[in-house]
């Protein structure tokens, strides 16, 4: 077997015969004399020993896991296109066709991007090196991350409505920010929970179904809180203007 050989002098890379290993002789480019390695001086790398059980030849049974990178199936990105377009077909009908929108439509958007919205982020922030759920165990661990992401909104509302606000845009900037503090404690510890996620994979994974859901609410032009509305139709106390009294001339003076 031919034995590598490098020139320490020009740093030329050559191969001779093992006949020659251990022995000195000059260089076929500088000609300066060198020693040829020999079988001591080899290095033999090794494969890794695998662990668990071997057939009779020694090979191992069980192969190992291969890495999953992250990739979105064409379903998944049909489902993804489909969604974003007719959640923003209803966010636009729902502020064209209502001055004031029904509570019930909101709270049916929260319910239906739940779960799509939980198995998209899952796919994209889980960690490749762990691999990631599939089958039956995915559909029962999503559903439950996406009833609790559901949750948050309605943990929201009952706040908004248990401190004496008779509408949501009555919810001033203090209340807005405990209240959203609040709601991602809440989904990021369902996502970690339910997931198996790290504490960022998970406050990523509730952020992109909050920042979703938050978006299509301010589409719809629901007045969430007092800092985000830009009229006074949701308040219970409307500022009402001074009418024209027309009230009469006083007569001119006589001289």
């Amino acid at each position: 077997m031919p034995i590598p050989v490098t020139c320490p002098g020009c740093l030329t890379r050559f191969t001779v015969s093992d006949k020659y290993a251990g022995k000195t002789g000059p260089c076929p480019k500088c000609k300066k004399q060198l020693v040829v390695p020999d079988k001591s001086q080899e290095v033999v790398i090794h494969a890794p020993e695998t662990a668990g059980p071997k057939d009779t030849k020694g090979v191992a049974v069980l192969k190992p896991l291969k890495r999953a990178e992250f990739k979105l199936s064409g379903i998944e990105l049909l489902v993804a296109g489909v969604l974003l377009v007719c959640s923003v077909g209803f966010a636009i009908y729902a502020r064209m066709g209502f001055s004031d929108v029904p509570w019930w439509m909101p709270s049916l958007g929260v319910l239906v991007l739940a779960f799509p919205l939980a198995w998209i982020g899952y796919t994209f922030f889980h960690d490749d090196e762990l691999g990631e759920y599939s089958g039956k165990e995915r559909l029962l661990r999503v559903g439950a991350c996406a009833a609790v992401f559901a949750i948050s909104w309605g943990l929201y509302w009952f706040l908004a409505y248990y401190l004496g606000n008779k509408s949501l845009a009555q919810v001033d900037a203090v209340q807005f920010a405990v209240f959203v503090v609040l709601m991602f404690v809440v989904g990021t510890l369902g996502s970690m929970l339910s997931m198996e996620l790290e504490l960022g994979q998970s406050l990523l994974h509730y952020s992109m179904f909050f920042a979703t859901t938050f978006i299509l609410a301010m589409v719809m032009g629901i007045s969430i809180a007092e800092p985000l509305s830009n009229s006074d139709s949701n308040s219970p106390y409307p500022i009402k203007k001074p009418t024209n009294l027309n009230l009469p001339k006083p007569a001119a003076g006589k001289n």
